[in-house]
């Protein structure tokens, strides 16, 4: 089998199974924390609280919302326009919230790079809540995959591009003064 193949499959399996998941609780929260995270509106709201919370807090939100641009940027304006994937089959899906689907590219998870972008720059800056900030972020992920709005790898990929851009906006400052030396 070839890798692709092989992906599809373990795409496909991973799919069945999140959508399969039948807790109440599962079905009432994912929804919610997605809502929530549509249009970045969790990431913001959290950059606010963290904000009021003095110095350290503005450090993680600003670090927070940079690479969070930088992870929307490159999933939502390059990545998606490079590769262009169709959405899960409706048929991987055992449930009606497959009905409710966005009509871009599955390649990569938006939500889930913003997510992991914002959560990974927090815990450079502050660890404790760059653990908190992760919760809603794995959820996010977890609930994109449930309702087949996105592959399991698509949700991989989006999670490394998120990791990439927190690096990137980490390491910036550094190189920047390199530059101007």
């Amino acid at each position: 089998m070839g890798v692709l193949a092989d992906l599809r499959e373990r795409d496909h399996r991973v799919t069945r199974w999140a959508a399969s998941w039948r807790l109440g609780w599962v079905r009432r929260v994912l929804p919610a924390v997605e809502e929530t995270a549509e249009h970045t509106k969790l990431w913001w709201g959290a950059a606010v609280a963290l904000s009021a919370t003095g110095w350290r807090g503005r450090r993680a939100a600003t670090a927070g919302l940079a690479s969070m641009a930088v992870a929307e940027l490159a999933s939502n304006c390059v990545l998606k326009r490079v590769w262009h994937r169709r959405r899960p089959p409706k048929e991987w899906i055992s449930h009606e919230e497959v009905h409710d689907r966005p009509d871009s590219s599955s390649f990569p998870s938006g939500h889930t790079a913003a997510g992991v972008a914002f959560s990974a720059a927090v815990t450079a800056v502050w660890p404790w809540m760059g653990a908190v900030c992760a919760v809603p972020a794995v959820m996010v992920a977890a609930e994109r995959v449930h309702t087949g709005a996105h592959y399991p790898s698509d949700v991989a990929v989006g999670a490394t591009t998120g990791l990439a851009a927190a690096s990137l906006v980490r390491r910036v400052p550094r190189l920047a003064r390199r530059l101007l030396r």
